[in-house]
């Protein structure tokens, strides 16, 4: 008898749908919600919607945050405990930064590929309201000391070592490690390199609420959005935005420069939100009657230098991997950008969107058509909520595409932090 294959012949992954719930702006309406909260919420929303309650109805959860507590260390599989999911379905966390929520549904695409399972949620979510406050260094070796030390004389002569300095937590700050950079100033300094002007990004800003706001008027997000905390929609969203209004605002980002032009409008706002999507073999989805709305074609991630690349040739610039990763995912699927009815880019900043479409450009891909991009506008208009992002993403253009009666094929490009980006494609046959 011949030994029975333990590993199938790779298998198409199908995008069912996804669910979240609306961003907020951080300090408010979510200010005292958890990541498990929210993510719950979304998590919840999902199973609902698809009748996911019985034992066994899927095979894995994957999510992750970005900004997590201690208490976090579980977060996928203390939100599936906390959930109307089976209690008895395996979770883990992941994290990569931004580009968290679509490296979990990578991930689990990749076991539906293989035969692994039959169906996963992926998702994350992130609060930067709550985010977790770190006890002073010094202070926590001396209670460390304190606790290595085998008579009370020790342990009061660590404590003893304490002042009040040593009481000031650490606060979490929007920087690399590697250069003490935000990451506004490094996407100012990335703007600069690809002399991406004010105006420009003024106007992407602007049709990313113009364009969001249009899709929730028509009813796009019924099936994507459910609410809570008092939110049907997203907070940060701004209907009656213009280049012209975007224009009165101050830059923040860049000012150590002539002509700065990064503002908080042109910007993504700090945001608290959470994402999930459902994916599944064919298989599992006709045996349950469900019409898959896309199919995960391929998927590419990257890194640059920031430290110490082409930094000022606008190559290695922090936000600029989803330049070279998705050349390099086009040319082994041999395809082309002109061959995307859709093109899903991850707006960290206008400056980083229209500086990776100079980029694409100069590699070779071509211009893009504007009207193909963020049609259901990004994260200008929805918010950021580092992990969630990637999950918003992926359900949102797979729902786009499913809205087309003719096959149609879309592109996900998510830059990250630490010089990394993550980038798919989604097929509709």
């Amino acid at each position: 008898m011949s030994p029975r294959q333990l590993a199938p012949s790779v298998r198409r992954v199908a995008i069912i749908g996804g669910a979240r719930i609306p961003f907020a702006r951080s300090d408010g309406p979510y200010a005292t919600a958890s990541n498990q909260q929210m993510l719950t919420a979304a998590l919840d929303g999902l199973v609902q919607r698809y009748g996911l309650t019985e034992p066994g109805s899927v095979g894995e959860f994957v999510a992750g945050a970005v900004l997590k507590h201690s208490r976090d260390f579980n977060l996928a599989r203390e939100t599936v405990l906390g959930s109307a999911l089976d209690p008895r379905t395996p979770a883990y966390d992941i994290q990569q930064a931004c580009g968290t929520g679509l490296q979990a549904v990578i991930a689990a695409a990749n076991k539906i590929a293989l035969g692994q399972t039959d169906s996963a949620i992926a998702g994350g979510a992130d609060t930067a309201s709550d985010a977790p406050l770190g006890v002073n260094d010094s202070l926590r070796r001396f209670l460390l000391e304190a606790r290595r030390a085998k008579t009370w004389g020790g342990r009061m002569k660590a404590l003893a070592k304490v002042r009040p300095g040593h009481l000031v937590p650490d606060i979490p700050r929007n920087a690399e490690p590697r250069t003490g950079l935000s990451m506004g100033e490094h996407a100012a300094v990335t703007a600069r390199a690809w002399g991406i002007g004010r105006r420009a990004q003024d106007e992407l800003a602007a049709a990313s609420h113009q364009r969001l706001a249009a899709a929730y008027e028509r009813g796009f997000f019924q099936d994507l959005v459910v609410p809570f905390r008092g939110l049907d929609r997203d907070q940060n969203l701004r209907p009656d935005s213009t280049a012209e209004k975007l224009a009165a605002l101050k830059p923040v980002f860049g000012l150590d420069h002539p002509g700065p032009t990064m503002t908080a409008g042109n910007s993504t706002p700090l945001t608290d939100g959470a994402a999930t999507v459902l994916l599944a073999s064919e298989d599992w989805a006709r045996e349950r009657g469900l019409e898959p709305l896309a199919y995960l074609a391929a998927y590419e991630t990257a890194a640059v230098d920031f430290a110490g690349g082409d930094v000022a040739g606008g190559e290695d610039g922090l936000l600029m991997a989803p330049a070279h990763a998705v050349p390099r995912m086009l040319e082994r699927a041999g395809l082309a950008l002109a061959d995307f009815d859709l093109v899903e880019i991850h707006e960290a900043f206008a400056s980083q969107v229209l500086a990776t479409l100079a980029a694409w450009e100069k590699h070779g891909l071509g211009t893009l058509d504007r009207a193909r991009l963020n049609v259901a506008g990004s994260s200008l208009a929805t918010g950021h909520p580092f992990a969630a992002t990637g999950a918003r993403i992926v359900a949102t253009l797979a729902a786009l595409l499913a809205e087309r009666d003719a096959p149609a094929r879309g592109l996900i490009s998510v830059c990250a932090a630490g010089g990394q980006g993550v980038t798919a494609v989604l097929e509709r046959a």
